[in-house]
């Protein structure tokens, strides 16, 4: 009996170690963690581009990966583009802004 409990044991820290690897992150794809905080990101930047009058949110993207922040889509000016930027970088959890807002 005891060797089997040994092996159960065994089975069971296996699958934990499984689960638990594919939770994590890597440089390429985030861990589950890091996903819900750049939905989070995302959310935030979205709202605060919205309900500020400078920017032109209707026309601005926003992809969050591991918190850096790409912005692309359009503005009228470039002081309209530049803005949306500073937005973005006050937000929490923001660690890079990436503008690719193109001028129309």
């Amino acid at each position: 009996m005891k060797q089997g409990f040994g092996k159960t044991r065994w089975i069971a820290a296996a699958t934990v170690l499984a689960a638990l690897t594919a939770c994590g992150g890597t440089p390429t794809r985030e861990s589950t963690g890091e996903y819900i905080d750049d939905t989070a990101i995302t959310a935030r930047v979205k709202a605060k581009l919205a309900t500020d009058a400078k920017a032109s949110a209707r026309e601005v993207n926003v992809e969050t990966f591991k918190g850096r922040v790409q912005l692309s889509g359009f503005a009228s000016t470039v002081e309209e583009r530049r803005h949306a930027a500073a937005v973005a970088r006050t937000v929490k959890g923001v660690t890079e802004v990436v503008n690719d807002i193109l001028i129309k």
